[in-house]
């Protein structure tokens, strides 16, 4: 098969080109290159262009089960659960070291298959990297006996790995995503089935290409199914033999796997979407915090979970600062992800592009005024899934205000004192990510710890750091955070253990 990109875009690493041409892109089960046993098979496209870059397996319920059972046996089996942590923490170095050798590969690769500019590819390529080294270092701190001083008793915690765990992640950080749940997961000495998106399964597959060809971990203990959400991921959420599960995606379909999880009595943590509001105070830069937010609203064109999708905008710098966000969104430059000079590629497939088009016809009918209209954006050339940037304004009751669109559309609405601005960013079923903007950073602290979100950010919008919590409330989660020393205890099974004296 042969993969065609634009002229203007950068020609191809040779192992990309070589990947590519792959006539089918098989499943990796227990060390193994597998097919559907039905033999089904998906097509993946390039959002840029629309057009077919791959032909990958598409496993059913039979298929996945014996994914799940070769992770059970390799963690029973392989030695990989009572290898020497500092044994572990090599392989998962030697994995990041793997990576960073290929880093333009995997780039080109990510870039391709989910729509993203090259350069954000790039920093989602390196936030792999540094996910895997960040566990690796922190497995080896990591207190796996904890003595526990009671009267009268003998007592200490030990620490074990789970088991097999299982993996679903979405289109829109499909590289960074599996970083996030891989690395801790095997850290600690758990083994893993990976369930990436139908729309962007590839990076993953040429992970374990990658994790094959050098032997970096034993056979099984790294599995990637792949598949269709109804059929694979299914099977993924009601297999009975894990023992924990992560999804991150939409919070209608989190319910779903939640709910097969809870039948099996699976521990499941959930990170799910947001409708993150930007509190922009008086006393800020406009042109600066401006930018600061189209940027974020703008950045994989919209389609981040934490993103900000509600500015809320203190009355008296009301006009001039919408003013200055409709100009800045007027001048970002639409283009093919891998070309020079553009600033916001497509979203991932067609369903998306008529999902952000269809929020912006219900939002004006909702009664919202268009401040800038958004809508298809046609590139010369090119047949990809291509939106203009918007920006909504009016009640915060709109469908287009209560709703995640996943796209680049910002939704308005003035405040008028602090109380009211908190009152106004917690007026919604989510709980991710929201953000403070002010030149005082006493009352920045204030707002901040008074949302009611997972994270609280200032004068800064998506800001995630390796080592700080990261998790949802609400319809934006549950069950415990990422990149932090909380998430590799979330792998670790606890075991009191207590003799009398």
């Amino acid at each position: 098969m042969s993969t065609t990109i634009p002229d203007q875009a950068a020609e191809l690493a040779p192992a990309v080109s070589s990947f590519l041409a792959t006539d089918l892109h098989k499943a990796y089960v227990g060390g193994q290159w597998v097919e559907a046993a039905d033999g089904s098979t998906f097509e993946v496209l390039d959002p840029g262009t629309g057009n077919r870059i791959a032909v990958v397996a598409g496993l059913g319920k039979a298929d996945v089960d014996r994914a799940v059972d070769a992770a059970a046996d390799a963690f029973s089996n392989s030695g990989w659960a009572s290898m020497p942590v500092a044994e572990r923490a090599v392989a998962l170095h030697r994995i990041a070291d793997a990576v960073e050798a290929r880093f333009k590969e995997f780039a080109q690769i990510e870039s391709l298959d989910c729509g993203k500019i090259y350069a954000q590819a790039e920093a989602d390529i390196q936030n792999f990297i540094d996910t895997f080294r960040y566990f690796a270092d922190l497995s080896q701190a990591v207190n796996y006996r904890q003595v526990i001083a009671v009267k009268g008793h003998e007592a200490w915690v030990a620490r074990h790995p789970w088991g097999p765990c299982g993996f679903i992640i979405p289109w829109n950080f499909p590289f960074l995503l599996a970083g996030w749940g891989l690395a801790p997961a095997l850290a600690a000495g758990n083994t893993c089935v990976l369930k990436p998106a139908e729309d962007t399964p590839l990076s993953a597959l040429y992970l374990c290409h990658v994790v094959h060809e050098l032997g970096l971990l034993p056979a099984g203990v790294l599995n990637v199914v792949t598949g269709l959400g109804e059929t694979a991921g299914a099977a993924v959420s009601q297999n009975p033999r894990f023992r924990r599960m992560s999804f991150t995606g939409s919070p209608e379909v989190g319910r779903l796997v939640a709910e097969a999880c809870g039948r099996n009595l699976i521990p499941i943590k959930c990170e799910l979407g947001g409708k993150g509001a930007a509190v922009v105070f008086n006393d800020v830069d406009i042109a600066k915090t401006a930018q600061g937010l189209v940027n974020a609203i703008t950045f994989h064109t919209g389609q981040v979970c934490c993103d900000a999708t509600r500015w809320l905008i203190q009355k008296d710098i009301y006009e001039d600062f919408v003013a200055e966000c409709k100009s800045r969104m007027q001048d970002v430059q639409i283009g093919y992800p891998m070309a020079a000079g553009s600033q916001m590629g497509p979203v991932v497939n067609a369903k998306q592009r008529a999902r952000v088009l269809g929020y912006l016809e219900k939002g004006v009918a909702d009664g919202a005024d268009l401040v800038l209209e958004g809508g298809a954006a046609e590139l010369e050339g090119l047949n990809g899934f291509y939106v203009k940037p918007a920006l909504l304004a009016g009640s915060l009751n709109n469908v287009a205000a209560r709703e995640e669109i996943f796209g680049p559309v910002a939704y308005l609405a003035p405040f008028s004192d602090e109380e009211e601005g908190i009152r106004l960013a917690n007026d919604t079923e989510y709980g991710l990510g929201n953000s403070v903007w002010s030149s005082d950073l006493q009352r920045c602290a204030r707002v901040a710890e008074a949302f009611r979100s997972g994270n609280g950010w200032i004068n800064s919008h998506n800001v995630v750091v390796h080592g700080v919590p990261y998790a949802g409330i609400g319809k934006s989660g549950m069950g415990g955070g990422v990149v932090s020393p909380d998430t590799l205890d979330d792998y670790l099974r606890p075991i009191s253990v207590v003799r009398p004296l």
